[in-house]
Parts: C-alpha cells; sequence; structure tokens
C-alpha cells in the first residue's frame, strides 16, 4: 500500500464517522464545560454570595446587577446544559450558551480567547448541523415529519409561493 492510498484510505475511514456520534460527543463536552462552571455558583439552589461577590467586583457585566446576572448565568448554565445533554431544544440551548460565550469574551475575560474559540466552535457546529439522530429533537421532528398533517403545514411553512394561501 502507497502512502497516498493509506491516506486517502485513513481519510474515508474518518468521513464515516456519522454526524450524529459529532454531535451527541459535541454536546455532552460543551454541557459539562458549562455545567461545571454553574456547580461553582451554588450552593444547593441558592446562588451564593461569593458568586454574587465576583459579578460585582470582578466581572462586572454592563446593564444588568450583579444579583441578576450571578442568578442569569447559574440558571442558564444549568438549564442548557441538562438540555443539551437530552437533545431538546439544543439549537436555542447552544445559542443562550453561545451569547453567553461572547458576553464573557467582550465584558468579562477578553484574554481567554482561546478557550472562548474552543467553545464558540462546537456550539455553532451544534446550531448549524443540530443535535443529531440520538436527540429528543430528532424524535419529535420524526414524529411531526410522519404525520401528513404537520408535514403539509411545515411545507408550506418553507414554501414562500404558499405565503397567504388556504388550504
Amino acid at each position: 500500500m502507497t502512502p497516498k492510498s493509506l491516506a486517502f484510505s485513513a481519510i474515508a475511514l474518518v468521513e464515516r464517522i456519522p454526524g450524529s456520534a459529532i454531535g451527541l460527543v459535541s454536546r455532552f463536552a460543551i454541557a459539562d464545560v458549562f455545567w461545571r462552571s454553574g456547580e461553582t455558583k451554588v450552593d444547593g439552589w441558592q446562588v451564593t454570595q461569593t458568586t454574587i461577590d465576583l459579578f460585582r467586583d470582578e466581572y462586572r457585566v454592563p446593564l444588568l446587577s450583579p444579583e441578576v446576572a450571578a442568578y442569569m448565568a447559574a440558571i442558564q448554565e444549568h438549564l442548557f446544559s441538562v438540555l443539551l445533554l437530552i437533545g431538546l431544544a439544543s439549537r436555542l440551548s447552544a445559542l443562550g450558551l453561545f451569547a453567553m460565550t461572547m458576553v464573557i469574551q467582550i465584558f468579562v475575560y477578553p484574554a481567554n480567547w482561546p478557550d472562548h474559540l474552543l467553545w464558540s466552535s462546537v456550539l455553532l457546529y451544534i446550531i448549524a448541523r443540530g443535535p443529531g439522530a440520538i436527540s429528543l429533537d430528532h424524535f419529535i421532528r420524526s414524529a411531526f415529519e410522519r404525520n401528513p398533517t404537520t408535514s403539509a403545514a411545515a411545507a408550506r411553512v418553507r414554501d414562500p409561493s404558499t405565503v397567504g394561501a388556504r388550504s
């Protein structure tokens, strides 16, 4: 086997990795990052005073009080992580975490751009490609596509020539 054919064989092999597997791994990896961050902000069901102090003294997110920002961050990190794990509202959850990452990058820790770039790439993959077949989103979409009434309505929404048309 020549080096060229070996390289092409290796490329063909890795190109067979299903997008669903990549989506699943991406969802679990990024959910872990944000879940662990959320866990540092709470004690049980309460945001800690230390977290509020961090938002007041170090993070200084504009337009929000430290208390509101701390609670929003803790809730988002936990909620969106769980939704990503089960693959429900995955694109919306990834979009929320992407927005949070941009706020962190711009206003809080601009020097941590390598981490934020890595997180953003994973989140953008989920936003662009979806969660994959191993997700509740996929199950729900499949159920809608099997229902002929729903499929016809969805086709009308996607077809600009049917705007305003009645069925």
